[in-house]
This record gives C-alpha cells, structure tokens and sequence, in this order.
C-alpha cells in the first residue's frame, strides 16, 4: 500500500513519524508534499527512503490512501488543484475537524473518510476519531481502521459528535498540560520545589491515572473515592476545586464549538463559492 501526506506541519509529521516509528509503513511506501520544501527535506533526510513530491498532484498520483493535513481554510483551493487527478477507488482521508465529509464528497469522485488524531499517537497511544464516507465498503473501513491500529485505538463516532469528541482526544493533551502547569508553577512558588522534580512527579502521577482509568477497570468518579477519605486534604482541596471551577468546562465548550461553528460557516462559504483555477504544473 502506497500511503500520501498532504501537508507535513504538526500533525500531518506526527503521523508520518508515527506509522513509521510502530512500522505501519516503510518509507519507501509514504509520498509526502508541502508548501515548504525545507520541511520535507528533514524529513527525507530522517527517514531514508521517503518520497519526496514536487507537488499534491503528484502525491495524489502515487499514492492509494492520501491524508490531507493541512488548515481549514486551505482545502478548497487544494481540492480544486487535486480534484481531476483522483481515481475513484483511491481513499482521500481528511484529519480537519470542521471539513465535513460532504464538503469532500460533493467535490471529488472518490472515497471519502474523516479521522481526527491526537499528538499522544507519537508514542502509539490515544484515541483516534474515524468517520466514514458513504463510498466506503467493508474493506476500505478496515484498511484505515488497521492502519491506525499501529499508531492508536481508532474509535468511530458519528461526524455530528467529532467536535466535543476531539475536545477530549485532541484538544485534551494541551488542556491536561495546561492545568499540570499552572499547578507546577504554584508549587514552586509557594514552596521553592524543584520544578524538574515536582514535573517529574506530576507526569508520572498522570501516566499511572490514566493506566487506573483504562486498564484498572476505574472510573473518574471511582477514582475520587478511593484517594478522597471523608475529611481528609484531598476531599477538602477538591471542594475547592469544585468551588473554583464551576462552569469552567461548560465555558471551555462553549469556545471550542463557537470556533468550530466559525470554522464551518467559513468552508461552507468556500466550498459554495466561485471555482478556483486549477493550477498548471
């Protein structure tokens, strides 16, 4: 199988060097393209073997399951660049949120799916979200479902729940992160620990809690009960938590759906609106 990666920012390379690193793929089986040649050049010199594309068509002309990770805003114009090279037994997956699959499948004639992934799968772990297309038959789904098998824990979901399901799997990471941080930051200022050491101590607290949640057969609720004694500090300090962060996560919601709503009426404009000339190569 020949794999194309459209776009190699962030997560587009987090997903290269993943199938990769947990041998889903040989290099020699990815084409990659990207606005910015430096970019893929690291990556070629990385990964010996890698195929290097002058240009999305031709990643599209190589490969037989290409991933489109590039930015909301961007898929228009590219589907317009890609659209007459397409065969309609290649699987185009897009890893964008707000791009629906109907915007994708109104636009080319071929397989359609949506996945969204999570940084977390550059150690083979976390969820990805997958959503499929209606031109997909049984097979199609299992060929993506195994592919991402090697580098996460696909879980399909309908695309009407993609965002608040990416608030967890995707987003979750930076929110995790940011608490963690904002609760180092306070220790050592109020106590003068060592950051390394409390940092050190808060990672390898968060990795056993979420072994307890996914292999020990916890739940969050569950998991209170058996630190929280009656009385005891952590029963107090989580009233305090629970004091202090009252409708933080309703707001928390509320900002990532707004975005994503801005997001959606954008592309829908975009994929509505006048064609874009197909460039010349």
């Amino acid at each position: 199988m020949k794999v194309g990666i459209i776009g190699t920012g962030s997560m587009g390379s987090v997903l290269l060097e993943a199938f990769i690193e947990f041998r889903a793929l040989q290099p020699h089986q990815l084409f990659i393209s990207n606005r910015t040649l430096k970019k893929l050049l690291v990556l070629s010199e990385r990964h010996e073997g890698l195929n290097i594309c002058r240009n999305n068509i031709q990643t599209v002309r190589c490969s037989d399951v290409i991933f489109v990770c590039v930015k909301p805003l961007q898929f228009a114009s590219l589907i317009q660049e890609i659209k007459n090279d397409v065969r309609p037994n290649q699987l185009i997956v897009s890893i964008t949120s707000p791009v629906q699959i109907s915007h994708l499948e109104n636009s080319l004639d071929c397989k359609i799916a949506k996945i969204i992934p999570s940084v977390t799968h550059k150690i083979g772990s976390g969820a990805s979200l997958v959503m499929y297309g209606n031109r997909l038959d049984e097979k199609d789904k299992q060929i993506l479902h195994d592919l991402l098998s090697y580098i996460s824990k696909p879980m399909e979901i309908k695309e009407s729940q993609a965002r608040i399901n990416s608030d967890f799997s995707s987003c979750g990471p930076a929110f995790i992160s940011f608490f963690l941080t904002k609760w180092i930051d306070a220790a050592v200022e109020m106590t003068g620990s060592s950051r390394e050491e409390i940092t050190c101590l808060a990672s390898e607290m968060l990795l056993g809690t979420g072994k307890l949640l996914t292999q020990g057969g916890v739940t969050p609720p569950q998991l209170q009960e058996m630190v929280a004694v009656p009385g005891g500090i952590t029963a107090q300090a989580l009233s305090q938590l629970n004091h202090s962060l009252d409708g933080v996560f309703h707001r928390l919601i509320s900002t990532t759906h707004q975005k994503y709503d801005e997001d959606l009426e954008e592309l829908d404009k975009l994929f509505d609106g006048p064609k874009i000339n197909r460039p010349q190569y």
